[in-house]
Formats: C-alpha cells, sequence, structure tokens
C-alpha cells in the first residue's frame, strides 16, 4: 500500500473506533434504558424518551456503516476535511468535527468547485472502499498552480462516476452521495420553501436528487420536520421498496414512504381499475359530485313524517325540515359535525308543536306554559327513540367508506357512459383510485365527535374517582400510623398533601412516543412538513386534492416527466396541476443529462417518442456501451419459450435482469421462467424479475427484454426501453411500432 493509501486507512481506522465507540455506548444506554423501571410517570416518560432518541442513533450508526466516509477536500489555505454520510465528532469539550457530514455547508465545494471556479479548494479526493478498507483514490488537482501531485490523479475527473453507472445492479437504489453532479446539487439545496418542480427524462437522477433533498432538508430543518415528518409518495409498491434503502444510508430513518392507495388510514387498496375508470374517478369533477351526493343524504320528508308522542302524532311536512336542513347548511359545517345543529332545530320545531297543542289556551290562544315547562316537552322529546329514528333518517351519520361504496354501488350525478364505467359492487376491494374519494368524502362528512369526547370525559372522571382512592388511602394510612403520637408538627409529607386527585390522574396519562412518520401514517389530517412526489405527472386532480391537504404550507419537491405520461387520470402538465393551488408561485428545474441510459438504447427509445412528437428532445447519455440493442421475432405460440431461451442466455452473472411485458401474458411467462420473481410486489433483488410497464417506472436493471412492444403505449414503450443500463432486447410476435427499428438477433 502506497503512503497516501496508507494515510487515509489510518484516518478510516481511526474514525471507526470512534463509531464503535459510539455505538457501544449508544447500545448499553439503551439497553439500560429498556431494563425495567418503576411506575412513576416521570421514569417512564424520560425512559421512553430516552428508547427513542438511542434506537434513532443506533438506526443511523448501523445504516451508514458501510462507506461512511466517500471523500476529503484540501483547501488552499492548508486545511482538509473529510466527507461522509453523517458528521462525527471527537468525544471532547471541543467536540471537533473528524467526518463532515455531506449536507454541511462547508462540504459544498465537493460538489460544485472546478478549476474554473475552485471555490478554495487545493484538491478533491474520492475515496472508494469496500466496507472498512480503503481500495482506491482519485484525486482532481482544482489549483492549477499547484504541481503537487500523489499519484492518484484522475485527469478526466469522472472515474467515480462512470464506475458507478457501469457497476451491476442489485435491485435496490443506492444513494449518489458520492457522486452528486453541480446541476443536482443545486437542486438538492434548493432555498426555495414552496414548491419545487425536478422534470428529468428516464436516467437523469430525478429520483435520487429528490431523495437527497429529503435528505438535506430534515438536516437543515431538522426540528421542524422532525415534528411535521416527510412523506414520499410513489407509484406503486415495488418502487417503495426500490428506494426504501436511500435515506436509511444517509442516517435518515423517520421518514414515511407510502403509495397513493396507502394514504387513507384504516384502507388498503388492494383492488384494480380499468384505465378508463380510474381516469373517471380522478377527475376534479368528482368532488362537486360526492358534494352532490352528500347533499342528497340530507333528506326531506316525502311528503310527510309522522313521529308518535306520548299519545299524539307529530307531523313533520316538507317546509319544516327544509328550513332546518337550510339553517343546518348555512353553518358551512361537514355533514356528520352540522348534524348537532339540525337535531337541535328539529328538537326545537317539534316541541313548538306539542307546546302548541297542550298549552294553548282555548279562548284567547295564548301559551300557558313557562320556559320550565318548554325544556321539559324538549326533554321528553330528546328521550323518544322515534325522535331520533326520524333525524337519522332525515340527517343520517355517515362514514366515507359507507358513502363512497354506496354510490359507486349506484354512482349519480354522472353521466349515463361514466356511470357504468366506474359502477361496481358494494363488496369489491378498494382501489387506489378510490382512496381521493374516500378522503374528500371524509372533508365533506367531517367527524361528529360528540360520543367521542363524552366517552373520554367520561374515562376522566374514572381516573380522577380512582386517583382520589388512592389519596383517600394514603391520607387514611398516616393518620393510623401517627394517631397514637404526639408529632402533629411532623415534616413527612403524604402524596395527599403535595397533589390533588385531578393533577394525579393527569400524570399517569399515556403519552403517545411513536414517530411522526408513525402517527401520521396513521392520522389522515395530518399536516406533513414536505411531501415529495415521485411520477407526479401521472397523479390526477383528485389526487392532488388530497396531497394538497395533507401540506397546507405547500412545501413540496415534484418529480416527474410529462413525456412519460401514462395514465389516462394524470394531469401531465406541470401548470395544470398546480395552478389551482399555487398559481405561478413554483419553481421549475430540468436535468438533462441521462447518467443511467447507454446512448445506443436511448436513440432507439427517442425514435420511437420522435415517430409520435417528432420536436421531442430526450436528456443527453453521458457514456456508450457499444452494444446495440437486438430484436428477436418468434410465432405468439413460441413466444414464451423464445422469453424464455433469452433470459437464459442474457442474464448476467452479477446483476439484475428484467422481463417487462403485458399483465396478461405473465401467467404464460412465468411458467416458462421457474423461480422468477412477479406480482404486485416483486422482489426486486432477485436476479429475474416479470413486470407490467407501469411497475417498472423509476427502476433499473443490467438487462431489459421488452416482450411485445407493439402492445404498449407510447408512454408505456418509451418507460420500458430506458430501464437498462448495458443491455436491451425486444421480442416480439406481431410487428415492431412506429419508429423501433433494431437489428435482428439471434442472441
Amino acid at each position: 500500500m502506497d503512503e497516501e493509501l496508507q494515510r487515509e486507512q489510518e484516518f478510516i481506522d481511526g474514525l471507526y473506533a470512534r463509531v464503535d465507540a459510539l455505538r457501544g455506548g449508544t447500545e448499553a444506554e439503551l439497553a439500560g434504558a429498556l431494563a425495567p423501571v418503576g411506575n412513576g410517570l416521570q421514569a417512564r416518560l424520560e425512559r421512553d424518551v430516552l428508547v427513542a432518541e438511542r434506537s434513532g442513533l443506533l438506526a443511523a450508526l448501523n445504516a451508514v456503516d458501510g462507506s461512511l466516509c466517500f471523500g476529503r477536500i484540501d483547501l488552499t489555505e492548508g486545511t482538509s476535511h473529510h466527507i461522509g454520510r453523517v458528521g462525527i465528532r471527537e468525544d471532547n469539550a471541543e467536540r471537533t468535527p473528524i467526518l463532515i457530514d455531506w449536507r454541511a455547508p462547508v462540504a459544498r465545494p465537493f460538489y460544485l468547485a472546478t478549476g474554473h471556479t475552485p471555490m478554495g479548494l487545493r484538491r478533491r479526493r474520492h475515496i472508494s472502499m469496500n466496507g472498512r478498507t480503503v481500495t482506491e483514490l482519485h484525486d482532481e488537482i482544482l489549483d492549477l498552480d499547484d504541481d503537487t501531485r500523489t499519484g492518484h490523479e484522475d485527469p478526466a475527473g469522472d472515474a467515480v462516476l462512470l464506475a458507478a453507472l457501469n457497476s451491476a445492479r442489485t435491485g435496490r437504489m443506492g444513494d449518489i452521495v458520492q457522486t452528486i453532479q453541480a446541476e443536482q446539487d443545486r437542486i438538492i439545496r434548493a432555498p426555495h420553501r414552496g414548491v419545487l418542480v425536478v422534470e428529468g427524462g428516464p436516467g437523469t437522477g430525478k429520483t435520487a436528487v429528490a431523495l437527497h433533498r429529503a435528505a438535506y432538508l430534515l438536516y437543515e430543518h431538522r426540528e421542524l420536520l422532525a415534528k411535521r415528518a416527510v412523506l414520499i409518495v410513489g407509484p406503486n409498491p415495488a418502487f417503495l421498496g426500490y428506494i426504501g434503502e436511500v435515506l436509511p444510508s444517509l442516517g435518515e430513518t423517520g421518514v414515511l414512504l407510502a403509495t397513493m392507495g396507502e394514504l387513507y388510514p384504516g384502507v388498503r387498496a388492494t383492488g384494480t381499475d380499468t384505465p378508463r375508470a380510474a381516469a373517471v374517478k380522478g377527475r376534479a369533477e368528482m368532488a362537486d359530485v360526492l358534494a352532490a351526493v352528500v347533499r342528497d343524504r340530507q333528506a326531506l320528508p316525502d311528503p310527510v313524517l309522522a313521529i308518535e308522542h306520548d299519545r299524539d302524532v307529530l307531523m313533520l311536512d316538507d317546509d319544516l325540515v327544509r328550513v332546518a336542513r337550510d339553517r343546518t347548511r348555512a353553518t358551512g359545517l361537514p355533514h356528520n359535525a352540522a348534524r348537532e345543529h339540525f337535531e337541535g332545530h328539529i328538537l326545537n320545531t317539534l316541541t313548538d308543536m306539542v307546546a302548541e297543542r297542550i298549552g294553548t289556551d282555548p279562548y284567547d290562544g295564548t301559551n300557558l306554559l313557562d320556559a320550565s315547562d318548554i325544556t321539559q316537552i324538549r326533554d321528553e322529546l330528546a328521550e323518544n327513540p322515534a325522535v331520533w329514528s326520524a333525524i337519522d333518517e332525515l340527517w343520517p351519520r355517515l362514514t366515507p367508506q359507507q358513502l363512497v361504496a354506496d354510490f359507486l354501488a349506484d354512482p349519480t350525478h354522472l353521466s349515463d357512459e361514466d356511470a357504468a364505467v366506474i359502477r361496481r359492487k358494494a363488496t369489491r376491494a378498494w382501489t387506489p383510485a378510490d382512496v381521493p374519494l374516500l378522503d374528500e368524502a371524509a372533508e365533506l362528512l367531517g367527524e361528529d365527535d360528540r360520543m367521542a369526547k363524552a366517552a373520554a370525559e367520561r374515562e376522566r372522571r374514572e381516573q380522577i374517582a380512582f386517583a382520589q382512592g388512592v389519596l383517600d388511602v394514603s391520607y387514611a394510612s398516616r393518620t393510623y400510623e401517627f394517631e397514637d403520637k404526639d408529632d402533629e408538627d411532623s415534616e413527612v409529607l403524604g402524596a395527599h398533601d403535595i397533589i390533588d386527585a385531578e393533577r394525579m390522574a393527569e400524570r399517569h396519562e399515556e403519552a403517545d412516543h411513536r414517530s411522526a412518520a408513525e402517527r401520521a401514517a396513521a392520522d389522515r389530517t395530518w399536516a406533513f412538513g414536505h411531501i415529495i412526489v415521485d411520477e407526479a405527472q401521472e397523479l390526477s386532480p383528485m389526487a392532488w386534492r388530497l396531497l394538497m391537504r395533507r401540506c397546507p404550507t405547500r412545501s413540496m419537491t415534484l418529480v416527474g416527466d410529462p413525456a412519460q405520461t401514462a395514465e389516462e387520470a394524470g394531469v401531465g402538465s406541470w401548470e395544470k396541476i398546480l395552478e389551482p393551488y399555487v398559481e405561478d408561485r413554483w419553481e421549475h428545474n430540468r436535468l438533462g443529462v441521462n447518467y443511467r441510459t447507454p446512448a445506443e438504447i436511448m436513440d432507439v427509445a427517442a425514435a420511437v417518442v420522435r415517430a409520435a412528437n417528432p420536436a421531442f428532445d430526450p436528456p443527453s447519455s453521458v457514456r456508450s456501451t457499444g452494444t446495440r440493442p437486438w430484436a428477436r421475432a418468434a410465432s405468439r405460440a413460441e413466444l414464451a419459450a423464445t422469453v424464455a431461451k433469452a433470459v437464459a442466455e442474457s442474464t448476467p452473472d452479477e446483476g439484475r435482469l428484467a422481463v417487462i411485458a403485458p399483465r396478461d401474458l405473465h401467467r404464460e411467462l412465468a411458467a416458462q421462467l421457474p423461480g422468477i420473481t412477479a406480482g404486485a410486489e416483486p422482489d426486486l433483488t432477485h436476479p429475474v424479475v416479470l413486470l407490467d410497464p407501469r411497475q417498472s417506472k423509476g427502476l433499473e436493471f443490467d438487462t431489459v427484454l421488452v416482450v411485445e412492444p407493439s402492445r404498449y403505449g407510447t408512454s408505456d414503450l418509451y418507460v420500458a426501453l430506458t430501464r437498462a443500463t448495458q443491455v436491451l432486447g425486444v421480442i416480439h410476435s406481431t410487428e415492431l411500432p412506429e419508429g423501433l427499428h433494431l437489428s435482428p438477433s439471434g442472441v
């Protein structure tokens, strides 16, 4: 090992010695905190807080253990800083930094400095490691007047980047913290506090940029975002599994990852819609439709509703109920929350009826009842089940699930064509397109929390009564102990001397020590500190209504590519998505360099899009492999066998292969591919995976085989063709679609 490698290895050894000591101390503190403690609230509270803090620190240390340090910057002034995934300090009074967090301002020149603008740097060093062993150094000299050389110079300055791009895929996205490019860094650290749009074609790293921006925001605004949490919305479960290790590798574990189908607590959307049904459900007009459906449930008698009361019959007619309904609607409250007002109006109306019948003087028409009589009548009506049955019929309590299920079983306020498209049995599973409808219904209905509050108050009073009993026992015990002693001036205090029952009950209430992300996942009304949406162009207007409710501050990073819009429900245009919520107050950034897709593959994919859109401008690939994409024709009967043969011949020794095919071919193909992983949540770490085009969005593989491309839309085909980092093959039994020009190959 040469002198430079030896010096860096000694630093790494010292760094990990500090990390191991920090981990050991944290584990010891965690073990101690988990030991049994007394029943006192303070002791349990301190334990829970300590456990949460130390568990988070331990998880972060374990997550970043591999390749903890990846770079060094040498300043012209003579100082040096090592750069890593998290910051590590010495255990001394000054808390001297050993390793600088990549997000710290002092680390930024590592990503932005150039020979033209060195930003005070003399040298930038990339450190490659295998576990805890330094394997390579790559130096870039930025001060052109400095003739000091180490023997590890990288003249082009891109060896580390190209090594990362050409490395075998693992089935999991890795962080790009070591290879962040200048255009990416500017977006990651953008100071914009509102909606930031990151647009880019396949392979431009837009998803990685968004994830690193999340890590950066958590670093910059730790106090705020630790309380409010960050939500990352992905297009499907496979994608979330693919990106799931990125933020933990950067020391961030408190982020909620979810699909749109998981954003209504208590509902798991496992069903599927036709593209047409999803498009109808996703229209912005559905908000008005559901509002009309709710209004329909605020009924009027047809024509009169009879209520038996005290051997009499009270008649509620259309006009009387309409007055009560109009006054209740005028409150502007959601349906369930407004019900209390409707109840009051109906009870008052019925009270007036009874009072007029029994209290009117037959001679002069005056009412002989006083206020107490009126109150008694109202109370008696409020105890009559027939009255509440009538109120339930006129203004029922509704749940979002009940309302939406009833609507989908019998769609109203839609055209006959649209109604037929979305009509389904109430027993069908919820679909992702239903979730925004459920959320909209929850907003329209609100919550009548009177019973919950009453139950909570009863529980509180029971706790106070129990606490009072404990204090009474304490007082009685002390009285018995000292009743024969002459110590009236004793300074020994009992619990009853220093606390009352109500305060004692409060101290024994259980605190909620779940993380912000865990609490947010269970709370539909949670307001996130920041939201990141990947494949944002695919979301429907109704989905955007849901997300905007989740982030009132409009602090968002939206990632996508309108050219890849495939969902019929997708909005596609950034302007159309954002204008209803922030008008033109958003920032647009475009990434134009394709790091993933080789030029040979990108040329083929771009030609497909240009066949439909001649003005299409694809991102520019930074590398070429010399391997041309190929096509192989097969008869329909031999299609599956041909795919199986191509898989056997093309699966890389290291890395991953994806077969991308229409969903209805999956069973046939899987039968020919023993051990292949497929389904809604395929294991992307498996050597071979079977996906449909929508599932492949955002993913990447060393080799990709696209099956029956003529059956894809332009956007889906563009996505499928750009998933490969090395080799692309196409297998087809029908004519290739327009623009897809490939050389035949026997592979």
